[in-house]
């Protein structure tokens, strides 16, 4: 046997220190969870996806009584982009959460689902995308989404 480790990196940023751009797409995400559709969990998350033009792209977790019917922040951001502006790659995405009234102070991780996304998401445009998880205190600023997701299912284990 073989004992092997992963090592993920990631910049750690106080909000103010963060650069015009990326204050821009952290208030994005902020205002998008104040949208959610969360009347059973009160957990509203926010995200905005950053086109390669600049443009922002918002999506709110959309929550449904038959709960495995609703939808992450993360891929309603990112589905809306692919299927409204297909040609541009996303670069950058941010996520923030609101619950009982206040943003989060610790930054929130996405699920699974919405890894795997990011990962086929990156996939198709060939180009990272760089994640924002932002909490009012501190913001994780990771290079790539496959960062999140070792070990990843991709296109390539169904061979193609």
């Amino acid at each position: 046997m073989k004992e092997m480790t992963l090592h993920t990196s990631f910049h750690l940023y106080a909000p103010d220190e963060l650069e015009e751009a990326d204050r821009k797409l952290v208030d994005a995400a902020r205002q998008a969870a104040l949208t959610a559709y969360a009347p059973y969990s009160h957990f509203q998350v926010g995200a905005a996806v950053q086109l390669c033009n600049g443009l922002i792209v918002t999506g709110s977790n959309q929550e449904n009584a038959a709960y495995p019917s609703g939808l992450c922040a993360e891929r309603v951001a990112l589905f809306y982009a692919g299927a409204q502006y297909p040609g541009l790659i996303a670069e950058t995405l941010a996520i923030a959460a609101y619950k009982d009234g206040m943003f989060l102070s610790d930054p929130i991780t996405p699920c699974g689902a919405c890894r795997q996304v990011m990962l086929e998401t990156m996939q198709r445009s060939q180009h990272p995308l760089r994640v924002l998880l932002c909490g009012n205190d501190r913001i994780y600023d990771i290079q790539s989404a496959a960062d999140l997701l070792p070990f990843a299912f991709g296109m390539e284990a169904l061979g193609n």
